[in-house]
């Protein structure tokens, strides 16, 4: 075997591979030897085929095997001695003229062909002993409680009727019936017949709520509004609309007195059973954010301490995977990048640093599991499958028989998983320091995402 490199620029590289013609033959050769006692020839005994015969039936067949696992075998000897960690699979390119293909299939020529690759780079660990981590911690005050409590109320609270002549207001809810109708036609689903909306609940298209201030029972209007952009059905999507629309109830709301009584209905003891519930659900919800604003400033700081130059192979993969999902959000939004203040090129630009980002972190998590010895067993994968199908009512059976039979799916549990356990030993490594926030502060930088 001969091996020239012909390339080798930062991560890329390219062999010029050539196995002698004489290997192949003796190779496909045993082959057929061992082919001899398995196969079944008419006009012959079991195990006493002529290996001159079985080469002239399948000789091609077996050269092609051949040349396969030579391929596979010559790379993997490649890789190994020169401790090449492949970030992609290699592509490799063969003859592809017929009469270069029939003298190789046929024993009569070397084999030929190269083999490019680009690799993982050596990752030199930082010490995460040196790492400090600020844990920002927040208490579940009583205060909190009481607007959990009184949230829950406002979903649980009850309508009476207004009297005969009463107007709706802000805050009503409203029994209604409409037709819907774009350019005098109607479309699907632009029909209801009893359905109740609570006036300033934002829960139909912007524009229609507002327009049932002041209607009255058994009053029709005609309310003109428009399908938002962004809306789901394409058809509707920004299309101008009219509702003519019939009240047939408007109902107030009802006091509500959040007490023993109260909690009764939700199925608790008591309202100091309730307050317990509402404290369990706060703890457990700021011990998630704070989980998530602490591995969000590890992942920065393991970013700051490994700069090298990740595969542009997987960084070009990972910003087409966020490129094409973020123009069909646009597209589908009907928003240009100079509704976003910016334009195309830089936009690109900003995608592609945070796609070599997550690489470089993903590299990076990943060699640090693989020198700890850090796994994802089997039992931890299935409570997660557990979990999935325990969150959605009904469909328990199909999620399991879903993850069960697709092996990608499972992959995509176990990925997190294993990130969480890297970040925890990580975390155990480093200096993490509790420090006291509000819940405002603590939610602060989740909000300010969500807006930008």
């Amino acid at each position: 075997m001969q091996v020239t490199e012909t390339l080798s620029e930062g991560l890329k590289h390219e062999f010029k591979i050539s196995v002698p013609a004489s290997d192949l033959d003796a190779k496909a050769g045993a082959k057929l030897v061992d082919l001899k006692d398995k196969v079944r020839l008419n006009g012959f005994r079991p195990g006493k085929v002529p290996v001159g015969h079985l080469k002239k039936v399948y000789g091609r067949s077996v050269m092609a095997e051949t040349i396969d696992q030579t391929i596979r075998d010559t790379n993997t000897q490649l890789f190994t001695e020169r401790g090449f960690k492949l970030a992609t699979e290699p592509k490799i390119t063969m003859p592809t003229e017929q009469a270069e293909v029939e003298e190789l299939l046929s024993g009569k020529s070397d084999l030929t062909y190269t083999v490019a690759i680009e690799v993982v780079p050596a990752i030199a660990l930082a010490d995460f002993k040196t790492f400090q981590v600020e844990k920002p911690v927040a208490d579940v005050s009583d205060s909190d409680i009481d607007e959990a409590i009184k949230r829950i109320a406002d979903t649980n609270r009850g309508y009476a009727a207004k009297a005969e002549g009463a107007k709706a207001e802000s805050s009503d809810r409203v029994t209604i019936s409409f037709k819907g109708t774009i350019n005098g036609e109607a479309f699907e689903g632009g029909t209801g017949e009893g359905i109740q909306v609570v006036i300033g609940s934002n829960t139909f298209i912007p524009g229609f709520e507002e327009q049932l201030i002041g209607i009255g029972a058994n009053e029709t209007r005609t309310l003109k509004v428009a399908f938002p952009k962004n809306y789901m059905s394409e058809k509707l999507a920004g299309q101008p609309a009219e509702f003519e629309t019939t009240a047939t109830l408007i109902e107030a709301p009802q006091d509500l007195v959040i007490d023993d009584e109260f909690a009764k209905t939700l199925g608790l003891e008591s309202l100091d059973k309730l307050k317990e519930a509402a404290r369990e659900r706060l703890v457990a919800e700021y011990a998630n954010a704070t989980r998530q604003r602490v591995k969000r400033a590890l992942l920065d700081r393991l970013d700051e301490a490994h700069r090298f130059e990740a595969p542009s192979s997987l960084v070009d993969e990972e910003f087409n995977l966020m490129w094409n999902s973020v123009k069909a959000e646009m597209d589908s939004a009907g928003k240009t990048f100079a509704d976003e203040d910016t334009t195309e090129d830089k936009a690109k630009e900003e995608y592609h640093k945070i796609a070599d980002r997550r690489v470089r972190l993903g590299l990076v998590l990943s060699e640090i599991g693989e020198k700890n010895k850090i796994t994802v067993t089997d039992d931890e994968v299935g409570r997660a499958v557990i979990e999935r199908a325990r969150s959605m009512p009904g469909r328990e059976k199909e999620v399991w028989d879903y993850y069960r039979s697709n092996a990608q799916a499972l992959a995509q549990l176990r990925a997190p998983i294993y990130e969480d356990k890297v970040v925890d030993f990580i975390l155990e490594l480093a200096n993490v320091t509790e420090k006291k926030v509000s819940r405002e502060d603590l939610y602060k930088d989740d909000e300010e995402k969500t807006a930008a």
